[in-house]
């Protein structure tokens, strides 16, 4: 992709409508109704649905701070620091493996823990990742032809962070953080035979992986007869089925499911979608998947007045990282996907999560700020000087 093609233009730099505002105003929507939903999903549980509640509150609080933060950082300056962030996200995706300092649940090492609080360091290796993809791809632009600086070494880039989150083992989460970093790598002028083959690999890669992994591999199988192994392997998805088929168009009404009565495991977490289904109908629920899609729209809209090569791909990073994990979640909820675990973003219980799509909208917020201003060729003139 030229430099010229991120050159400014003052016609596309005075939209009537804010796509950033759009997003932010979608973020909010759905955190709302995530409150909403939580308090009913965990009325049941033992910790009382105020639990889980006030935790929530804290992180969307916490959120909206990083997402302030983030959103006042000079992009450019920080690229200065981008391999200092990369290196500490490897170091903690390391230190997630070791016994006694990651902690593990139900077989998975995934998180560390700093007193009451777990930190899901995956969650934020996804966007370290992108961070500096998009960094090395801008600084290299002019090199993206060549096999080796071009090809090799990104890939190496990306699969060393999906390598790490695979050992956890976090088999969504390493497929995600492998697409975004291939389809950032595409955009930034990769050639389609050599993604194509490296995709042809991972897919085999995870194949052979889920094989010889016999839980991950009943689960898959499972997958294929819903109906035969509710008893078992797929249990929590025929749960969740169910809570849809009872919702219907209307829903049963806020606070009046039943799946949320220890009949749906993580009805809180990675299947809080099913109980938007049960309790409010799938009018909400096709609403959520509204909101989503118009996320996407505003953030496709928002690029195309990126002045580098570097802040394009680093917003459109963040828009896949929300939008994709979004595509998944409800995916894995409505049987369409083999059930994984992972979080509905803005919606799902989880300070990893919040966090993380509070530094998502900072971005986005950020580059709006300083897309919109006078001087954008100030973002080339900087990727220049880094490259030199």
């Amino acid at each position: 992709m030229p430099p010229d093609a991120f050159a400014p233009d003052p016609v596309r730099g005075r939209l009537i409508i804010n796509p950033a505002a759009i997003i932010v105003v979608c973020a909010i929507g759905l955190a709302a109704l995530g409150i909403t939903i939580l308090f009913s999903a965990t009325v049941s549980f033992q910790q009382g649905p105020y639990s889980y509640l006030n935790k929530q509150i804290i992180g969307l609080v916490l959120a909206v701070g990083t997402a302030f933060v983030v959103s006042r950082v000079n992009l450019e300056n920080a690229r200065r620091h981008v391999w200092i962030v990369g290196g500490m996200s490897v170091l903690a995706l390391m230190l997630v493996l070791v016994p006694h300092l990651g902690i593990s649940v139900k077989g998975s090492r995934r998180w560390l823990g700093f007193g009451p609080i777990r930190v899901q360091v995956s969650e934020f290796a996804k966007i370290a990742m992108v961070f500096c993809l998009a960094h090395y791809l801008a600084i290299n632009q002019t090199r993206i032809g060549d096999f080796k600086r071009g090809y090799v070494f990104p890939l190496m880039l990306i699969g060393g962070f999906a390598g790490l989150i695979i050992l956890e083992p976090d088999f969504g989460t390493a497929a995600l953080t492998l697409v975004v970093g291939l389809v950032l790598l595409f955009l930034a002028g990769a050639k389609w035979r050599y993604i194509l083959p490296t995709v042809a690999v991972a897919a085999v890669g995870f194949a052979v992986m889920v094989i010889h992994n016999p839980n991950r591999l009943r689960r898959f199988t499972a997958f294929m007869d819903v109906e035969g192994n509710k008893d078992a392997g797929t249990y929590q998805l025929y749960q969740s089925l169910s809570a849809f088929a009872v919702g219907g168009t209307d829903g049963a009404g806020l606070g009046q499911g039943r799946q949320q009565l220890h009949f749906l495991p993580e009805a809180h977490t990675d299947f809080i979608f099913a109980v938007i289904g049960e309790e409010l109908g799938m009018w909400v629920t096709l609403g959520v998947v509204a909101i989503f899609a118009v996320m996407f729209i505003a953030g496709v809209i928002h690029l195309r007045r990126a002045p580098n090569l570097f802040q394009f791909l680093l917003v459109t990073g963040s828009i896949l990282l929300i939008c994709l994990q979004a595509i998944i979640n409800l995916g894995v909820v409505t049987g369409i996907l083999p059930t994984k675990g992972m979080s509905l973003p803005f919606i799902s219980a989880g300070l990893s999560n919040l966090l993380l799509m509070g530094v998502l909208v900072g971005i986005i917020v950020n580059t709006q700020r300083a897309w919109t201003r006078p001087g954008l060729d100030s973002g080339r003139r900087t990727m220049k000087e880094l490259s030199s």
